[in-house]
């Protein structure tokens, strides 16, 4: 069992609205989490063919007699009536706080339903795979582990089983093709995604054309883009934007795209050790993505509101990862080996003027940290696992 950096952020919400809505993929320990942090209340899971229908026949009946007093719910957009019937009971008791726990895969059919029966009256959490510090990695060869599988527990737990991380996640593409998105009423032709996938894996933190993708599958860009949007829905996939200021200094438009998980990376491009990934083109984008989303995980917890872009020009002066906290912004740049250049820090000292920044921070797979100038410093992985600038 993990200890979740989100269960602090999930209590905070449950205090603060009627309803709570945990978001994440599929698989990613939702379940698991609402069942650990309210474990004395029951839990419905909406797609067990014995209560589907009684939800169906009198949603609200089924809702009052359950919360007691929180009721968690499980995949509730498979009963839409559900909804309406949530709206009637909160509205009819509006300052008890916390009484529904709602759980999905972000499918759009769920974010409607909720937009529109239940906006202003639930909160909402989303939970991403395992980071380090959940699984409380120790040394190199902990976070390099989960670097290679990716941090959905049931990945992660196939190694210490004797199995294979790629077996799973094979499972698991298989039945997020196959089931999972007509399930959502979504029409995909299942080999034409498993490429693009597989061209995404190989383009992992480049610019996002959907004209050069299209071109290759033989499809429209609009059919592209549709599929991206649903793999981004499904947050298997991350687009980066680029961040703007009114500075005279010609700036890339297109964003940057991310498999967000890399053991679903790795698992597409045939690696299945950590041997085949050091020696892998891909390896540098590999941890790019690898510590981006340790960061944003942590961050969407700390700092919920925060946005997250990345820097680069046209003359190719850039960063990974620049925060934007309200006025406060922080860059943040991402090196496979210890990097304590001063060219590096010279170029990012001007990017702190260009983007009128706070800091600059390079995270690196070295030991310690190293002051590099007034503003720049350089972190390695195992010093930033519970650490936001």
């Amino acid at each position: 069992m993990y200890v979740r950096i989100a269960a602090q952020r999930l209590h905070y919400l449950a205090e603060q609205f009627p309803a709570v809505l945990i978001l994440g993929a599929r698989q990613v320990g939702k379940t698991t989490l609402a069942r650990c942090v309210f474990a004395q209340f029951p839990y419905c899971d909406l797609e067990d063919p014995s209560l589907q229908p009684l939800f169906i026949e009198d949603a609200r009946f089924q809702l009052e007699a359950r919360a007691k007093p929180t009721l968690i719910l499980d995949e509730a957009q498979q009963v839409p009536a559900v909804f309406a019937a949530l709206r009637g009971i909160i509205d009819q008791h509006r300052q008890q706080m916390g009484r529904f726990i709602l759980l999905g895969s972000a499918q759009p059919t769920l974010v409607k339903q909720v937009s529109e029966s239940l906006a202003g009256r639930v909160g909402i959490v989303t939970l991403s795979p395992l980071t380090a510090k959940e699984i409380s990695c120790k040394t190199s060869d902990d976070y390099q582990q989960l670097w290679l599988t990716g941090g959905f527990p049931d990945a992660l737990q196939a190694l210490k089983r004797g199995g294979s991380f790629r077996d799973w996640w094979e499972g698991y593409l298989r039945t997020y093709i196959e089931r999972d998105l007509p399930s959502m009423g979504i029409i995909a032709e299942p080999l034409l995604l498993r490429r693009l996938l597989t061209m995404l894996a190989h383009q992992q933190g480049g610019m996002l054309n959907y004209e050069q993708l299209a071109g290759s599958l033989g499809v429209s860009a609009k059919t592209v883009q549709r599929y991206v949007d649903i793999l981004e829905q499904s947050f298997l996939l991350r687009r980066l934007p680029p961040y703007f200021r009114n500075v005279g200094k010609r700036l890339v438009k297109a964003p940057k795209v991310y498999l967000r998980d890399t053991g679903l990376l790795h698992h597409l491009l045939n690696i299945d050790s950590l041997e085949a990934l050091n020696s892998h083109p891909i390896r540098g984008a590999s941890w790019e993505s690898f510590v981006i989303e340790d960061l944003l995980s942590r961050e969407a917890i700390q700092h919920p509101y925060s946005q997250a872009y990345f820097w680069r020009t046209a003359n190719g002066a850039e960063v990974d990862l620049l925060l934007e906290r309200g006025d406060e912004r922080h860059l943040i740049e991402i090196k496979t080996a210890r990097a304590l250049s001063a060219h590096l820090a010279r170029s990012l000292t001007s990017i702190i003027d260009d983007t009128q920044a706070v800091s600059a921070v390079i995270i690196d797979q070295g030991e310690g940290e190293d002051p590099l100038s007034a503003k720049v410093s350089r972190k390695g992985f195992l010093s930033v696992m519970d650490w936001l600038p």
